[in-house]
């Protein structure tokens, strides 16, 4: 049965930590207050004042679960109704101002609910200050995770998280039951593959509209699909990588797309795919277990939901993409 849950108006936003459960020793997002504001009646976004050790206490963590890492910390800042907005400041304390660009982007900005029921991949504009804007992805009442997935100009690639809570009643939504297959927007999406922890796995999607298959996708950050995974529980992010890219010579247009994935740990997945076809971006959704299937498998008989017609508070908008 779901649960309803209200969320006052200044909620502490609590990170799960899931450590021994998931076998990384401790987390370092531990569960810290979050201090969280509204700004002109809009989505509320929140400041975590957990400050995280350097490279050496991230070394083995999957990424997302710092605030800060290597001298980079993730900070919202106030925002008017309707818009997010947060800086990255560097070694020296001054918001980082040059990016590389990675996957056609110079930032990926990803926010996914704490029960995983809602999703979005957005990519925000850079002001000279070196704060980032974007409308608000955060679509109802809950407690979101956001994901700064960037490259600073001379650094490595970091995905940095926070946690933000938007107050309202919360309907929990328990995780869909595995599945290798689901709908979207009136495509059917396959999965063949299964993770391994601790190993790197190939992981194939195949798109097919009315019982075709799909052989003309077209690119979209650098390649024929974006997959994200993020881990039930401590929302662990793995960015996973496509193999190939459009015109290498070799890399078809679908309706295949594999993906080289290494989850850290047994445990649940949730995979979100993207795909552009016919001028859109589609998101196709899927639950996976890693190891052993009563590790961490959902407990409820859920069946899966078709990503194309999500559930009342699944984001709505539940998925969208700039």
């Amino acid at each position: 049965m779901n649960t309803v849950t209200r969320l006052g108006g200044f909620a502490l936003g609590l990170a799960a930590v899931f450590g021994a459960a998931y076998g990384i020793g401790r987390v370092a997002d531990p569960a810290a207050p979050v201090a969280e504001s509204r700004h002109d009646g809009g989505a509320a976004h929140a400041s975590d004042p957990t400050e995280q050790g350097g490279h050496d206490e991230a070394a083995g963590l999957p990424g997302g679960l710092l605030v800060s890492d290597r001298g980079y910390t993730l900070e919202p800042v106030a925002a008017p109704a309707g818009e997010f907005a947060f800086r990255v400041t560097g070694p020296d304390g001054q918001p980082v101002t040059r990016y590389d660009v990675a996957h056609d982007k110079r930032m990926h900005l990803i926010v996914a609910r704490r029960d995983l029921s809602g999703f979005r991949h957005v990519h925000p504009d850079l002001a000279p200050d070196g704060t980032w804007r974007v409308d608000t992805p955060l679509a109802g009442p809950g407690q979101w995770r956001a994901f700064a997935d960037f490259t600073p100009t001379g650094g490595e690639p970091l995905t940095l998280g926070v946690d933000v809570t938007v107050p309202g009643v919360l309907t929990e939504r328990p995780l869909p039951a595995p599945a290798t297959s689901t709908t979207v927007d009136g495509y059917t999406v396959t999965l063949a593959g299964e993770p391994q922890p601790g190993r790197t796995s190939p992981l194939t999607l195949t798109v097919s509209r009315d019982g075709q298959p799909v052989t003309d996708l077209e690119p979209y950050l650098g390649a024929y699909g974006h997959l994200v995974a993020l881990r039930r529980g401590d929302l662990a992010y793995l960015h996973v990588h496509p193999e190939g890219a459009p015109g290498d010579g070799r890399t078809r247009p679908g309706p295949d797309v594999t993906f080289l994935a290494e989850v850290p740990s047994v445990g649940s997945y949730r995979l979100y795919l993207d795909f552009r076809h016919g001028g859109r971006v589609h998101t196709a959704e899927f639950t996976v277990v890693a190891g052993s299937p009563t590790a961490d498998a959902p407990t409820t008989g859920a069946e899966p939901t078709p990503s194309g017609s999500a559930p009342a508070d699944h984001g709505t908008p539940g998925h969208g993409h700039n």
